[in-house]
């Protein structure tokens, strides 16, 4: 099981996204779960490597609009941002 890390910025983003329905921010709770037990997601949450700035990171779709950036080093799960495509890219 790996150690959550969130970013300054995961913080505020996670504030913003705590106004959606809740059956939303419990998916959100189960996807960091099953990433921070080192599980596979379902295809359908798109979950993909990144380049560019945001290279060695990876981005996870938990809702079509809804995105988790992220990456494993070591012993930790990194916990970047979370939000709409607009508000993270």
């Amino acid at each position: 099981m790996y150690q959550l890390v969130y970013s300054t910025q995961f913080k505020k983003d996670f504030k913003k996204i705590t106004k959606m329905p809740i059956a939303d921010i419990i998916e959100v709770g189960n996807i960091i779960s099953r990433l921070q037990r080192g599980e596979s997601l379902d295809t359908k949450h798109v979950n993909h490597p990144l380049t560019g700035n945001w290279l060695g990171f990876k981005d996870c779709h938990i809702k079509p609009d809804l995105v988790l950036i992220y990456r494993v080093i070591d012993n930790a799960l990194q916990l970047a941002r979370i939000g709409s495509h607009s508000d993270v890219f």
